[in-house]
């Protein structure tokens, strides 16, 4: 495999668990965000996965320091000036992910992808912005990343057949297991799974049930592992609604109209697990 070194934009939730697995995988990793703050919440949260690895006996002391041995971080995307690969996992924004994309043409070398793990935004429109399409692609991982085997490969218009190889082979290379999607709004999983929750939603919304209860209805008669609620805690409410909304505008469907709970937990900065409080609350 050609790709040794990889950038991770975001040291967030998503981004700290790519940025695990690949180190773990030995690729040299440097992690982004753009403050330290983010990058030691970031670092903590990887070594506590880790330590829970080990708690299992599924690594070793030495592998955990392998693993962050390999990671470096930065405060500035220039630091990704000679990546192979940069994996972004900003914010689900539109106009940011843009930006950053437009950034990393610039800075980046002219061999390196450029792929984001954008869960439901264009990656035609955000190949566009660079000069170099070809090598822009879709790796929409699941959370959480170091347990959750997909990777989502989601081909843009313009994405070459070389580049998808690469990062089948690269997903392959982490311990993931790939699968080729269209780029269309919400591409298969979020398609999916994003209109179940926010139907959910719309049943706490109405008052059918408590969350409680509906998470109880969807584990015991659907066989689901987690309820849709419990669910939209640990994706974080502000992503829902931001993937709803690109459903919604993206084939101005009436079906994927957000349920109105969103904006209204979204505005109290109730977002779920990463906040102490969604349709649940959480302890320290």
């Amino acid at each position: 495999m050609n790709i040794k070194t990889v950038g991770v934009v975001g040291a967030g939730t998503m981004g700290n668990g790519i940025a695990q697995v690949c180190a773990a995988a030995g690729l040299k990793v440097t992690l982004q965000d753009i403050g330290d703050e983010h990058l030691e919440r970031g670092l903590a949260t990887i070594t506590t996965s880790l330590d829970r690895l080990i708690k299992k006996e599924k690594i070793g002391e030495d592998e955990k320091k392998a693993t962050l041995a390999n990671i470096d971080t930065a405060t500035k995307l220039d630091a990704l000036a000679g990546v192979d690969i940069v994996i972004e996992a900003a914010t689900e924004n539109e106009r940011l992910k843009l930006d950053i994309f437009a950034q990393l043409d610039r800075i980046c070398k002219p061999d390196a992808i450029l792929a984001s793990n954008t869960s439901s935004i264009s990656l035609t429109r955000i190949a566009g912005v660079t000069d170099r399409a070809d090598q822009v692609i879709g790796m929409h991982f699941m959370n959480p990343v170091p347990m959750m085997v997909l990777v989502e490969v989601i081909r843009a218009l313009q994405t070459s057949d070389d580049t998808y190889r690469a990062v089948h082979e690269l997903s392959e290379f982490i311990g993931k297991v790939p699968v080729e999607a269209k780029d269309s709004p919400g591409f298969v999983a979020n398609r999916i799974l994003i209109p179940m929750i926010n139907e959910a939603a719309y049943a706490y919304y109405e008052g059918l049930a408590s969350a409680e209860g509906i998470d109880e209805i969807m584990k015991l008669g659907m066989a689901h592992p987690m309820g849709p609620l419990a669910l939209a805690d640990l994706i974080g409410l502000d992503t829902c609604y931001a993937v709803i909304k690109v459903l919604h505008e993206g084939f101005g469907d009436s079906k994927y109209r957000p349920c109105p709970i969103w904006q209204q937990m979204v505005d109290a900065g109730y977002l779920g697990r990463k906040t102490g409080r969604g349709f649940y609350t959480y302890g320290d």
